[in-house]
């Protein structure tokens, strides 16, 4: 069995596709090129990718894909040993941000300014309902604020934040740490700004040194 070294952390990451006033969604573009960029450039120390998926920007209507995503993450295929290292890594886009955010929290609520991309729109409901009202908070296990400040030290304008809105980004971020909590892996969200605020390449690399900042934080 390989002993070179600490074993690696498998991700599994997801974007999203096109929504309600925004039409290009960067993170579609880093999700899909992700794999490539790490063929082309070298993987990063301790990062293997499990899987690279586009979610539909929807809430409830896209449920059982991306449970179905969530799942693979755990599935037989992915554990390569008992000691598999798993992180869900989720990307979306803050189309008024001018920095990167790295999400430290989900609320169990959601509220839509605008309908998802399959027409709901939900006003003060729990995404949950047996995990309680809409107050419910859910937070990451991973250290949110090291990972900011290793992020920062590299160069890149990132923040910490506790707020990733009422939308379908705070919507999967809470069906994420659940499962995550409940399969005994992690979970993280981070938004991203528009390629016009920050370039894609900028993105692109920020993309992997979340990852080997990640892969080296676990």
């Amino acid at each position: 069995m390989g002993s070179e070294g600490p074993p690696s952390v498998t991700f599994h990451v997801t974007g999203f596709k096109k929504f309600h006033g925004v039409s290009d969604n960067p993170t579609e573009t880093i999700v899909r090129n992700l794999e490539e960029y790490f063929k082309n450039k070298g993987s990063p120390k301790g990062v293997s990718l499990g899987s690279c998926t586009i979610l539909e920007t929807a809430g409830q209507g896209a449920v059982v894909p991306l449970y179905q995503t969530l799942q693979c993450a755990v599935s037989k295929d992915f554990q390569q040993s008992d000691s598999s290292k798993v992180i869900l890594l989720h990307f979306g886009v803050n189309s008024g941000a001018t920095r990167f955010a790295i999400e430290h929290q989900a609320v169990n609520e959601a509220t839509f300014r605008c309908p998802d991309e399959m027409g709901w729109k939900p006003q003060k409901v729990s995404i949950i309902p047996s995990d309680g009202g809409i107050s419910k908070a859910r937070k990451t296990f991973l250290p949110v604020d090291e990972i900011t400040k290793s992020l920062a030290k590299m160069g890149y304008d990132v923040v910490t934040s506790d707020d990733a809105g009422r939308f379908v980004c705070n919507y999967v971020y809470y069906h994420s740490l659940r499962f995550a909590e409940q399969n005994g892996i992690k979970s993280l969200f981070v938004h991203v700004p528009l390629f016009q605020t920050i370039d894609k390449d900028t993105q692109m690399q920020f993309a992997a040194s979340l990852l080997e900042v990640l892969a080296s934080l676990y």
